[in-house]
């Protein structure tokens, strides 16, 4: 009987895993020492944050033995109810080292004094961790698996682009929200909580990353989260959060102006959607990250507004928990990677032109097809919405 909230059939997680082990082979890694929580998730099924601040760790080889689960007693139950995973070992918090369980369960493996790959860059794995999990598995060698792992989930199955596409309707709740509510006078923490509530109220499960808003003299900030800023009349607001079904996030992003807009304000939104359209024409199967990103920048090149697009022009999203909701997909310059089918990817353009106090961010999530590109949510490229 599967486990009460499994969202994947066993197989696909087996078919997962065995990816994971040809990889790790190729690699030339014995093992895994898995930590990160969107790993634990898309090869065990383990759905849970707490990672963060109780290590645990989903340990296999490249063979064919069953995966051991090492986690805090009090999660036990978060683990049965997600993982199809039997073998759980457990320690108590301050009173068990989970590092040396973990050096326990890799001796029992046969593959003690071996090269073990793990997520250095992974936000569960803090320095102090880090190093008593050198000292405890040593002779034991770690080495960086977070490039490894995180690839194997750019190709989406057809579950997961269900997913995305549910946590893409639960996002779409929230730009209609955002669109009815946005009126001069109302305060950057008054819309964000109205957004937040038509998400939540839609379905969605927490996100990644908490809502970003700002508006006015603040827009010029690409990350900035809402304050208690009074919206005045004209003003552009730009805004960009998550719909999540089943821990699979779809981004919507939106620029919009609170009352009519001035002129500049208006042409600096018109290079944003230059940009955009650009850089979504370039995509097609098979397509150099770089180029896209490249294309993405030259409507911007002659009017020497390129050196104020600061962000890159997209990455993959799918499977995610906080801090941040991007996978190791990157749509960028310096980055050699290639858009395939079945990649779910965040495009967006963002101008914000240093101590201008103006700035504009458009795009959303995309899926890519055998024929191009399908918008899943976000404003995509349309012209200024004025409410």
């Amino acid at each position: 009987m599967p486990p009460t909230f499994a969202v994947f059939e066993q197989a696909e997680h087996h078919e997962r895993l065995a990816r994971a082990r040809k990889a790790m082979r190729q690699a030339g890694l014995r093992a895994c020492l898995c930590v990160g929580l969107e790993n634990l998730y898309y090869l065990g099924g383990y759905d849970s944050w707490v990672g963060v601040n109780s290590p645990q760790a989903m340990i296999f080889t490249d063979g064919d033995d069953e995966p051991t689960l090492v986690m805090r007693n009090v999660d036990l139950p978060l683990a049965v109810e997600t993982t199809w995973i039997s073998d759980i070992r457990t320690y108590h918090l301050h009173l068990e080292d989970p590092a040396v369980l973990i050096a326990d369960v890799i001796e029992e493996k046969g593959v003690a004094g071996e090269i073990i790959g793990i997520e250095a860059q992974a936000t569960t794995l803090n320095w102090d961790l880090g190093r008593r999990l050198e000292r405890a598995i040593a002779p034991s060698q770690l080495t960086d698996a977070t490039t490894l792992l995180g690839d194997l989930r750019w190709i989406k199955s057809p579950t997961e682009i269900a997913c995305i596409k549910q946590a893409s309707s639960i996002a779409e709740a929230g730009l209609q929200a955002m669109r009815r509510h946005l009126r001069p006078g109302i305060s950057e923490m008054a819309l964000a909580a109205e957004v937040d509530d038509a998400l939540r109220r839609a379905g969605s499960d927490f996100p990644s990353i908490p809502i970003e808003l700002a508006s006015g003299s603040r827009s010029e900030g690409g990350h900035g989260t809402p304050r208690g800023r009074r919206i005045e009349s004209g003003d552009l607001v730009h805004a960009e959060f998550a719909g999540v079904s089943n821990r699979y996030h779809a981004v919507a992003i939106a620029t919009m102006a609170a009352g009519e807009p001035d002129s500049e304000h208006r042409e600096l939104h018109d290079v944003a959607l230059a940009s955009l359209r650009g850089g979504m024409a370039a995509i097609k199967p098979g397509v150099a990250v770089a180029d896209v990103e490249e294309a993405s920048l030259e409507p911007l090149c002659g009017s020497g507004m390129d050196r104020h697009a600061m962000m890159r022009f997209g990455y993959g999203i799918g499977v995610a928990y906080p801090p941040v909701w991007l996978e190791t997909l990157q749509i960028s310059r310096g980055i050699d990677q290639r858009l395939e089918p079945g990649m779910a990817f965040v495009l967006h353009a963002c101008i914000t032109p240093p101590g201008s106090g103006d700035g504009v961010i458009l795009g959303g999530t995309w899926l890519m097809t055998q024929d191009g590109i399908e918008l899943l949510v976000g404003a995509g490229d349309i012209d200024l919405v004025v409410t």
